[in-house]
């Protein structure tokens, strides 16, 4: 594998860029196709602008690989570098739906807002979770007991942190946490101002290019790598939007299956996204993303990091995740039902 990229490229490479509003994101308008309304709805979604939150426009790039970017309504962008950043500005309504870890969900909820996941996936977390620079004597969590740890505050990283300590039988008062978002969390380690960083992909891939090591996954603590698309409310009881988020919804799936099925030509528009080497995003894509029914199993789940987050005095209030699912998309992404007739057939090529 090569890794002649250098940190410091890294680091600029992964940061967001200039500020939109107070959240730290960028906008950027798609433009609206010819035609007005999705297969099977009546709905002209011609004026209708939906604003979609994204994460180093991962979820945007994805789209426009798998040739699902022509939506009959315009997409106004916004890209924020974790997913916490991305639930305030949802809660102040200046986008309406955006992507997600399992852990943001629930401390926006604890913090009051008005939110409900729409949609749920699952990623093996083989490669996200505590990471040692090179030459740490830190071979294990129990090595952990007095040392900093970076992580961003509420994140999916926040939750493999905590349960890899209670797992350990250690709690957040025997390490000393400090919260940065990645690519100031990416500075403090590369420099030596924290002991190990919690972090997901790319930045956990791109470290252990650079010498890092894994000392413990979100897949070692037997952690499901839910990912939750959420929306405002405010937005749902919008029909215009509402179809317009079902729409988009089922480009994501087909995005996701094309993703599986043309994993080089993914690897190549996600290095041309970042900047990093084929090689590295082909190693980070290795796993496939799925589609999760939002069920009785997926909420079981995210009730119980979301009581450990509480019982840990992470988040104020206790929360019930189930009141703040909205499950009226489930067909989407259920595969027994694989009708995507609101949605054209991604338009791929083979070169």
């Amino acid at each position: 594998m090569s890794t002649t990229f250098s940190r410091r490229r890294v680091v600029v490479l992964l940061a967001p860029a200039i500020a939109f509003a107070s959240f730290g994101a960028t906008a950027s308008a798609s433009t609206t196709a010819p035609d007005s309304s999705p297969a099977g709805s009546d709905i002209d979604l011609s004026g209708v602008t939906l604003r979609v939150g994204d994460q180093l426009t991962i979820t945007q790039t994805g789209l426009e690989a798998a040739g699902q970017s022509d939506t009959p309504y315009a997409i106004e962008w916004a890209s924020f570098p974790s997913g916490p950043p991305l639930l305030e500005a949802l809660a102040a309504d200046a986008i309406d739906i955006g992507s997600v870890g399992d852990a943001p969900p629930i401390f926006s909820a604890a913090a009051g807002a008005d939110i409900r996941v729409v949609l749920a996936t699952a990623t093996p977390q083989v490669n996200q979770g505590i990471l040692v620079p090179s030459g740490s004597d830190i071979a294990s969590v129990a090595d952990l007991d007095g040392k900093t740890i970076a992580v961003a505050r509420g994140s999916s990283a926040n939750w493999i942190l905590l349960k890899a300590l209670v797992d350990n039988g250690l709690s957040v008062d025997d390490v000393t946490i400090a919260y940065l978002q990645p690519t100031d969390a990416q500075q403090a380690f590369n420099g030596g101002d924290v002991d190990a960083w919690a972090i997901w992909d790319p930045f956990a891939s791109v470290a252990q290019a650079d010498g890092a090591t894994l000392i413990v996954s979100g897949a070692d603590l037997d952690i499901p790598g839910l990912g939750f698309h959420v929306s405002s409310v405010s937005a749902l009881a919008d029909p215009a939007k509402a179809a317009a988020i079902r729409d988009y919804l089922s480009r994501l799936r087909i995005a996701q299956e094309w993703q599986r099925e043309h994993k080089e030509e993914w690897a190549q528009a996600y290095s041309e996204l970042t900047g990093l080497d084929i090689e590295l995003t082909t190693q980070l894509l290795r796993e496939d993303s799925q589609p999760r029914l939002l069920d009785d199993e997926v909420i079981a789940a995210q009730q119980a990091e979301a009581d450990a987050f509480y019982d840990a005095g992470l988040i104020p209030t206790e929360v019930d995740f189930a009141a703040i699912v909205d499950d009226q998309f489930n067909d989407v992404t259920d595969l027994s039902t694989p009708d995507t007739s609101a949605v054209p057939p991604p338009e791929t090529t083979t070169e």
